[in-house]
C-alpha cells in the first residue's frame, strides 16, 4: 500500500494532535450537554472514535450509510439511506461527523432529512475539508484541516474499500486510481 502513496499529507501525530484540540472545544461548547455523534459509513469511523475519546461530555454514538446514485466518481447529490439511524433524535444535540467534505452535496441532503426530525441542534464536524470543491454551501462547525484538491486516503478514506488503515492522511498516485 505504501508504494501507492504519493505523499504523506498529515502525519498521525498531527492529526493525534487536532483531534485533542477538536475535542476540547466541542466539551467546551457543549457542557452540561449529552451529544449525539452521527458517524457517517464508513470512512468516518476511526476519526469519529478518536475524537469520542477527546472527549469529555456525554456522548452517544450513531451511524448513517449513504450512497449517491450513479456510476460517476463525483455525488450527484440524489441520496440513498443504506443504513438509517438506530436512535430518535428528536430534541437530542446532534453532532454530524464526516471524514471529509468536499462538494457538499450529500451532507446537504443529510442535514436536511435529519433537521425534519426535530433535533434540538444540528452542527457538523469533519476531519478534511475541500471548500474548493464545494457545490452546496455547508457550514462547517468543527474542521479538522482544510486540504488542497488531491485525491486522499488513509485513517478511515480508501480508494475502492483499500487503504482505510494507514495511519496517516495520503495523498495517493494517480496511476494507483486511474485505468
Amino acid at each position: 500500500m505504501l508504494e501507492d502513496i504519493q505523499e504523506i499529507l498529515l502525519s498521525s501525530e498531527q492529526l493525534s494532535a487536532r483531534i485533542r484540540e477538536m475535542g476540547r472545544q466541542i466539551s467546551a461548547d457543549y457542557a452540561g450537554k449529552e451529544i449525539l455523534m452521527i458517524g457517517v459509513l464508513r470512512g468516518a469511523v476511526i476519526f469519529m472514535a478518536d475524537l469520542a475519546r477527546a472527549i469529555d461530555v456525554p456522548v452517544a454514538l450513531d451511524f448513517m450509510a449513504v450512497s449517491s446514485y450513479g456510476a460517476s466518481t463525483t455525488s450527484s447529490g440524489v441520496v440513498r439511506i443504506l443504513k438509517d439511524l438506530d436512535e430518535d433524535v428528536e430534541g437530542k444535540h446532534l453532532l454530524i461527523v464526516e471524514d471529509i467534505i468536499d462538494s457538499g452535496l450529500t451532507l446537504n441532503y443529510l442535514l436536511d432529512n435529519l433537521r425534519s426530525r426535530k433535533p434540538a441542534s444540528i452542527k457538523i464536524c469533519t476531519l478534511l475539508n475541500k471548500p474548493e470543491r464545494r457545490k452546496v454551501d455547508v457550514q462547517v462547525d468543527y474542521n479538522g484541516f482544510t486540504i488542497p484538491d488531491h485525491f486522499v486516503v488513509g485513517y478511515g478514506l480508501d480508494y475502492a474499500e483499500k487503504y482505510r488503515n494507514l495511519p496517516f492522511i495520503g495523498i495517493l498516485k494517480p496511476e494507483a486510481y486511474k485505468s
